[in-house]
């Protein structure tokens, strides 16, 4: 799948979550769902673009989510 649509897509997960009040469990959340629902290359390829160009892209829980893989 093309990195631009997985960062679409894991910040529209990101948009849901970032209503929640407490902030780390937004961010336990969005990492919950990515690793339940995306499958292992998905996952591997967007936590490739950390520490890329690629990652400013990616709103900052959704950031902080995959730094917690």
């Amino acid at each position: 799948m093309k990195l631009e649509k997985l960062i679409a897509m894991a910040n529209q997960i990101g948009s849901f979550f970032e209503a929640m009040p407490d902030r780390e469990q937004a961010i336990a959340d969005i990492a919950g769902h990515l690793s339940r629902s995306w499958e292992p290359r998905m996952r591997q390829q967007i936590l490739a673009c950390l520490g890329t160009i690629d990652e400013e892209q990616l709103k900052p829980l959704v950031r902080e989510a995959l730094r917690r893989f």
